[in-house]
């Protein structure tokens, strides 16, 4: 980050809201955005110091963090007076007719607004491949939940709000035990929907090489 765009953000902008979404390659479930608004003065480091053993805080994403490291940095965000959060979900369903794009897109425009705050003076950051209505002022960056800390937390709660849908799927579509994959493809999920076919969750888009 250029002296003069550090510069930018830390004096001009006073709020962020970082978005990131979860379940884009998912063969089953929603695609959820997850979204924090975020004071510019807001300690990220004290918030990752909660899952640091050791050395000094370093930002990572959900990917990058345990099931566990991520549900305490989600119970930190969600409770936090400084932040807002929200999330929004578009079903299996809606992702196949409109694309997976598409609804991601539409995710992230309901879970921004969801956050009730203002455009003036708030900028939206997203990880790449993500984009609001034309009313915000916003920025993608590649690999944004890596580096851009608003866009991490954001990350965490898109990440946890699905997980944690997928697991309740779980209870009532036993067979596909969506609680150990979360909807991805992996060689147990493929050969559930061999033997058991499409449920109501699967994408049936995403499922050509599987199915026909």
């Amino acid at each position: 980050m250029s002296d003069l765009f550090y510069w930018y953000y830390v004096y001009i902008v006073k709020y962020f809201i970082g978005v990131d979404e979860a379940g884009r390659g998912a063969l089953a479930g929603p695609v959820c955005v997850g979204t924090v608004f975020m004071p510019n003065t807001f300690d990220w480091q004290g918030a990752y110091a909660l899952v640091t053993r050791h050395g000094r805080p370093r930002l990572r994403d959900s990917k990058q963090l345990s099931a566990q490291q991520r549900d305490v940095l989600y119970e930190y965000i969600t409770a936090h007076v400084a932040l807002k959060y929200s999330f929004a979900f578009v079903d299996a369903q809606t992702i196949d007719e409109i694309g997976i794009v598409n609804a991601a897109h539409e995710a992230a425009s309901v879970a921004v607004q969801s956050l009730g705050v203002s455009p003036l003076r708030v900028e939206v950051l997203l990880d790449a491949g993500l984009c609001v209505s034309g009313a915000w002022t916003q920025h993608s960056f590649v690999r944004g939940d890596e580096t851009i800390p608003v866009i991490a937390l954001a990350s965490i709660v898109a990440k946890v709000a699905r997980d944690r849908f997928m697991e309740e799927c779980a209870r009532s579509h036993t067979r596909y035990r969506f609680d150990e994959h979360k909807g991805y493809g992996t060689l147990a999920h493929r050969k559930a929907i061999r033997k058991y076919g499409v449920c109501p969750l699967h994408r049936r888009t995403f499922l050509s090489d599987i199915v026909s």
